[in-house]
């Protein structure tokens, strides 16, 4: 009800301000007849003005003006205000014709009233939108110089102009803005010196130390600098003049991204929050498809094994954020699972969510847990990751990694779940070291499961380091580089593939939403465009040079057991098949996979045999899959997988 008054008193406003509009052009006339009431026989002023507002009201009602917030005026709506005017005064002079063949009209009122209603019924439009985003403020005659000054720290824009002005109108319909923005560093030279809602383009990207030294002569210096996309698409950013920056005291900010937007629906002004030095040296991110990832979650009851973790965790922000009908978080640490599920209870209040502690590595526990849920989407992120960790303890590896795996497969087709997805990584191709060979043997393990009518499908998804995660160089960088140093590489020419956890997290679900769209039933095995792989020489020196300290030294200390050089995204038995933008399909020509009969035999070693009898039972396995090795040892039973 409160709605249609709303709207009623939009309506009835419009035509009144059309009849103070065609009163304005009746009078003002030169020809008008004396005191405006017409001729004998002829329509009085009252029923022409009158006549006027019902149509001006009518086409106001047609192009439904009254759903357009005053507050939120544009271009596009002066536009319509304008065919409306037109169009009440064409039908006006036709109706007045018929009528009285428009005898008690003066003609040049006609052409008045239309213009006068366009600019009275924008001028009230533009006034409501000033008054929404206090720009009447500053005109006020009685209100000091210094009252005008904003008390808050000052703020310096670095970004496209079309982003600013985004940004900047948020700002002025915010009424307790911490930052007030001193200039915009633009992206293109041609608009230096112009302004975007009075803000000034100081100068463009690659002249930020010039722009800089004029706002610090004009005590203007900032307090914080607002990144208004990524930075690393804002070329002539350097890593040495981010952290002069920061050594100077200025905050990076940026706004939220694609992910934290959708979860803040409604809110005028998002809050910014500080930059991870890990942002600043990611690539470019993929697109996510947010229609087809949508179709795939929302609605749907989802799982995700290790969900405390660093990827796990991100699945679970993304997995909400798209509206799923019920959130398993599965994790068999306390810690990271309490604080996992407070943070969703907390930002999706609306999401149905349940935390289960409890460890892959048991087959009961596990398909019981699957049995209640009845999960339709299954994530399984749990593993165990540290390389060096796991080359110590083989045994924990090929539990959490490999029987864990199967375990969750074997869970996932018992209860019909629709898709069961892999997190693998790129040290399974060619693995030197125990953790990578468990993933192999875990993809492997996905690989073998063949799906028939309606079964469960099955694929992973395979990437490259994640900047940030529990087992990233870049905590240790930093934590090495807060501590004063030295920062340690072990070798001067390692290098690896790097993205971002909301982009590795985009990735799980952009190949799963691939998976879902077809009709194929066969497991499958994604990978993402890594791009060039990085240096982690060029990584330390560029966090340092981001951190704003210049007397931190880097130690090289050399290759640890089962660490290699560079890592490759695809085996030799492998190619890849471009399937999504950005996200390859890995097909395999080998011939062998894994039944149960090799992970019970597996099994068997880690119970009994030595952490040297373990390792060489796994790397004897993995051997066979990637064609190395003749399938017939005694304990192990290969066949094909035509």
């Amino acid at each position: 009800m409160e709605r249609m008054a709303a709207r009623a008193q939009t309506i009835l406003l419009d035509m009144l301000l059309a009849a103070i509009a065609f009163a304005l052009a009746f009078f003002v006339a030169p020809t008008q007849p004396e005191l405006g009431f017409g001729q004998d026989g002829a329509l009085s002023f009252f029923q022409l003005c009158a006549m006027f507002a019902a149509l001006a009201g009518i086409f106001s009602l047609i192009f439904q003006r009254e759903l357009s917030p005053w507050r939120y005026v544009s271009i596009p709506d002066a536009l319509v205000l304008a065919r409306c005017a037109l169009l009440t005064a064409g039908v006006f002079l036709l109706a007045v014709f018929v009528l009285d063949r428009a005898e008690g009209l003066p003609r040049s009122t006609l052409v008045m009233a239309p213009l006068l209603q366009m600019f009275i019924c924008m001028g009230a439009r533009i006034a409501r939108r000033a008054q929404h985003e206090n720009a009447l403020e500053s005109f006020s005659p009685l209100q000091m110089a210094s009252d005008r000054a904003s008390p808050a720290s000052s703020l310096l824009l670095i970004g496209p102009s079309s982003l600013a002005d985004t940004y900047l109108r948020g700002v002025a319909r915010s009424h307790d803005h911490p930052y007030a923005p001193v200039g915009i560093i633009g992206t293109d030279r041609r608009e230096v010196g112009q302004q975007v809602r009075g803000v000034c383009i100081l100068e463009a990207i690659d002249r930020l130390d010039e722009a800089l030294a004029d706002l610090r002569r004009w005590n203007r210096y900032p307090r914080a600098v607002l990144f208004l996309e990524e930075p690393g698409k804002l070329k002539g950013l350097t890593a040495d003049l981010l952290g002069r920056l920061k050594n100077d005291g200025i905050r990076l900010l940026r706004l939220p991204s694609i992910v934290e937007l959708s979860q803040h629906d409604g809110v005028t002004l998002l809050p910014m929050r500080d930059i991870n030095i890990e942002e600043l040296l990611a690539r470019e991110p993929i697109e996510l498809d947010r229609h087809a990832v949508g179709d795939l979650i929302q609605g749907r009851r989802v799982l995700i094994t290790g969900a405390g973790g660093s990827i796990g965790a991100e699945l679970c922000r993304q997995v909400a954020s798209f509206n799923c009908a019920r959130l398993i978080l599965l994790d068999f640490s306390e810690t990271a699972l309490f604080e996992i599920e407070r943070e969703i209870r907390e930002t999706f209040p609306n999401i149905a969510i349940k935390a289960v502690l409890s460890d892959v590595r048991s087959a009961a526990r596990t398909t019981a847990i699957f049995a209640h849920e009845r999960p339709e989407l299954v994530f399984h992120a749990a593993a165990l990751k540290h390389v060096s960790m796991v080359e110590r303890h083989p045994t924990e590896g090929i539990l959490t990694n490999v029987i864990g795996t199967w375990n969750v497969a074997e869970a996932s087709r018992a209860c019909d779940a629709r898709q069961m997805v892999l997190i693998s990584t790129d040290k399974a191709v060619d693995p030197t070291n125990v953790m990578g060979a468990t993933k192999r043997l875990a993809e492997a393990v996905i690989q073998a499961q063949q799906s028939t009518g309606e079964g469960s499908r099955f694929s992973a998804v395979r990437f490259g380091n994640v900047l940030g995660s529990s087992g990233s160089v870049v905590p240790i960088f930093k934590s090495q580089i807060e501590r004063g140093g030295p920062v340690t590489v072990t070798h001067p020419e390692m290098t690896r593939f790097f993205m971002t956890i909301p982009e590795a997290a985009q990735l799980v679900l952009h190949a799963t939403a691939t998976c879902h769209a077809d009709e194929r039933r066969d497991s499958r095995l994604f990978l993402l465009e890594m791009g060039e792989p990085v240096s982690i020489m060029d990584l330390a020196q560029q966090m340092i040079a981001l951190s704003g300290r210049r007397n931190i030294d880097v130690e090289i200390t050399g290759l640890r057991p089962g660490e290699k050089l560079t890592e490759a995204l695809l085996d030799e038995t492998e190619r890849a098949l471009p399937c999504a933008p950005k996200v390859m399909e890995v097909v395999s020509s080998s011939a062998i996979r894994v039944i149960p009969t090799h992970l019970e035999a597996l099994a068997a070693t880690v119970e009994s045999g030595s952490d040297e009898e373990i390792r060489n039972a796994l790397f004897d396995l993995v051997g066979q899959i990637r064609g190395e090795k003749p399938g017939a040892l005694p304990t192990l039973r290969v066949v094909s997988g035509g």
